[in-house]
């Protein structure tokens, strides 16, 4: 019987999230937005996400709704309008002034985390002799967002030219997450300097990938792995996190 991994991750933050990440990744002038062509790049997550069966938010299928209306009313002919007619808005200034408000919030809101965790390294007690035998540093694990990861997929989905089809069916001794994630460590204690995103999908089995990618969120989702990724579309790279330590 086939059984689906129907998953609701923590770090999707919400479609204006996804917009704004592709409007940062494709170097895009917000007050200027190509709708065709962020649509296109959208559509392509989502794609994705339900490849890997993950649970998509009905607000991320509402904005796919609204991409798509704004595309279809930017590619009508224009129509000569009287001077007496009133002023039609551009159907892309809306979603852009959410974007930007949005926006405004998002980083404000990374201001207040970044004092936050600046505060989290100060202390106040009472002067004492400190050795410093020994210096703790914190492990910085790399900037590395979902979107990227499922980034990482499409390609995977893309470049995984196997000889046969994706298996569609789950057989009886599939691979719990747990176990996966087991997998997955034992793998990187064996490859100190890391390992690539792709190297971890090497079976071609629908159940197995999405599996594989629920398993690397959970083990980054418990600092036990972290990903790097030197230039935004580069392959990933993921480490253990005791190799950093």
């Amino acid at each position: 019987m086939y059984e689906t991994y129907q998953v609701k991750l923590d770090a999707f933050e919400g479609p204006l999230d996804l917009l704004l990440h592709l409007i940062n990744q494709y170097e895009i002038d917000i007050y200027d937005i190509p709708v065709s062509e962020i649509t296109e790049q959208y559509m392509h997550y989502i794609h994705t996400m339900q490849q890997l069966e993950l649970n998509v938010a009905s607000e991320y299928l509402v904005m796919a709704a609204t991409l798509l209306a704004i595309k279809s009313s930017l590619l009508l002919p224009n129509q000569e309008l009287d001077i007496e007619e009133e002023y039609e808005e551009d159907p892309r200034e809306e979603l852009m002034r959410r974007l930007i408000e949005y926006r405004k919030y998002k980083e404000a809101a990374q201001q207040l985390q970044e004092k936050e965790s600046d505060a989290s390294y100060s202390f106040t007690r009472a002067a004492q002799a400190f050795s410093f035998d020994k210096t703790d540093k914190p492990v910085t694990k790399g900037e590395v967002s979902i979107y990227d990861m499922l980034s990482a997929m499409q390609k995977v989905f893309e470049r995984k030219k196997w000889s046969r089809p994706l298996e569609t069916t789950v057989q009886r001794t599939e691979i719990p997450v747990k176990q996966r994630m087991e997998d997955v460590l034992t793998q990187l204690r064996h490859n100190k300097y890391g390992i690539s995103f792709d190297e971890l999908f090497d079976y071609p089995s629908r159940s197995y990938i999405v599996v594989t990618f629920i398993a690397i969120l959970e083990l980054m989702k418990n600092n036990q792995v972290y990903c790097t990724q030197e230039h935004h579309l580069d392959t990933l790279i993921i480490y253990n996190m005791e190799d950093n330590t």
